[in-house]
């Protein structure tokens, strides 16, 4: 089975390595723009930086969404 050029140049992403913007995030926590760089400043938030642009991975949301949940049952 023979790959499209266009498919070959680009690498495979699962959804542990999708990266997310900072409105993505924002949408995705319900939270505003200044709430989630605040979470990024105090690296409760994992992220990376591309140049100037901000990308949360995937992976780092649902830490931080399990690391929140296991905080509260405690």
């Amino acid at each position: 089975m023979a790959t499209s050029p266009a498919t070959a140049l680009q690498p495979a992403m699962n959804p542990a390595q999708e990266l997310l913007t900072v409105p993505q995030v924002m949408a995705s926590l319900q939270l505003g723009r200044s709430a989630v760089y605040d979470l990024l400043r105090t690296r409760q938030l994992a992220s990376i930086t591309l140049g100037r642009a901000r990308r949360i991975p995937a992976h780092a949301l649902s830490d931080f969404i399990r690391t929140r949940l296991d905080q509260e049952a405690a």
